[in-house]
C-alpha cells in the first residue's frame, strides 16, 4: 500500500513540474514577443536575446560593448589558473606513474609532480604555459613525452574592473579588495571617466544581476562607505556617453560571464 502511494505522489509531483515548465516556456514566449514589438531590434540583437552566449562571440556593435565583451572574450581564451582551481595532466603512453587527476591547486600557487624537484608553479599562467614547463622537465627522463593538461573546475575567485580606467581587466582576488583599491589597482579614473556614477554590477546566488552606483568623490572623503567587493563583482566606469541601461542589460544576457564568475547558467 505505501509503495502505492509514494508512486501516486510520484506521477503527481511529475505531472505538477510538466506543466510548471509548460507555463514557464509560454510566459518566456510571451514576453521576448513583447519586447520585439516594442524595440526596432536587428535580426542579429534578436538571435543575441535568444542565445546569450552570442554575445561574446560576435564582433561588439556599440561603444558599451567594446568597452566590455572584449576583456571578458580575451580572458576567457587566456584562462589563468589560479588557487582551488582543478586540473589533471596526463602523459601519453606514462599512466598511472606520470598521470595525476583531480588536483586542487593550494594558495601558493604550486603543484607537486612526479620526477619534478619542487613541483611546478601555476598560479597567474595559462595552461599551455604548464604544458610547456612539464614537457621540458620531464624530457629529461622520457623520451618525446606527450603532455596534456585540463582544467576541470574554475573555482578561483575573480572580480572585474572595465570602463574608463587606465589598465581594465579581470583579476583574481587573492585577497579582501575594496571598490576603491579595485579602481586604484586598475590605473584609477582616467579624464573619460565619471567618478560619480561608478557602477557594481553583482550577482545573487541564483546568478541574478544587480546594480548599485557609488560615488567615488564621497567614498574618498569619506560621507559613503567602502564597499568591499565580493567574488564574481563587475567594477564598471561610464564616461559621459555611457548607455548604463545598456550596460546592465549586456552583462545580464552574457552567460560566459555568468561561468567565468561560477555563477548558474
Amino acid at each position: 500500500m505505501k509503495r502505492i502511494i509514494l508512486h501516486s505522489a510520484f506521477v503527481a509531483l511529475f505531472a505538477s513540474l510538466i506543466v510548471f515548465n509548460a507555463n514557464a516556456q509560454e510566459s518566456t514566449a510571451q514576453s521576448v514577443k513583447t519586447d520585439d514589438a516594442k524595440s526596432s531590434s536587428t535580426p542579429e540583437k534578436v538571435a543575441a536575446a535568444e542565445n546569450p552566449k552570442t554575445i561574446l562571440t560576435e564582433t561588439p556593435s556599440s561603444d558599451d560593448e567594446k568597452e566590455i565583451i572584449p576583456f571578458y572574450r580575451n580572458y576567457l581564451e587566456r584562462y589563468t589558473l589560479g588557487p582551488t582551481d582543478v586540473i589533471s595532466v596526463e602523459v601519453f603512453g606514462q599512466c598511472p606513474n606520470y598521470c595525476k587527476t583531480g588536483i586542487t591547486i593550494p594558495p601558493d600557487g604550486r603543484i607537486q609532480y612526479p620526477l619534478i624537484r619542487g613541483g611546478v608553479f601555476v598560479a597567474g599562467r595559462t595552461i599551455d604555459d604548464v604544458t610547456k614547463e612539464i614537457v621540458k622537465k620531464l624530457d629529461e627522463y622520457i623520451i618525446d613525452p606527450q603532455v596534456t593538461i585540463t582544467l576541470d573546475k574554475a573555482m578561483s575567485s575573480r572580480y572585474s574592473v572595465l570602463g574608463k580606467v587606465s589598465s581594465p581587466g579581470v583579476r583574481v582576488m587573492e585577497r579582501r579588495v575594496t571598490l576603491w583599491e579595485a579602481v586604484v589597482e586598475a590605473g584609477g579614473v582616467t579624464k573619460e571617466g565619471n567618478r560619480k556614477k561608478v557602477m557594481l554590477y553583482r550577482y545573487g546566488p541564483q546568478g541574478d544581476l544587480t546594480a548599485q552606483m557609488i560615488n567615488l568623490d564621497l567614498v574618498a572623503s569619506g560621507k559613503s562607505p567602502m564597499i568591499e567587493l565580493r567574488p564574481g563583482d563587475q567594477v564598471f566606469v561610464p564616461g559621459s556617453k555611457s548607455n548604463l541601461k545598456g550596460i546592465f542589460t549586456i552583462l545580464e544576457k552574457a552567460s560566459l560571464v555568468r561561468f567565468l564568475f561560477g555563477f548558474p547558467l
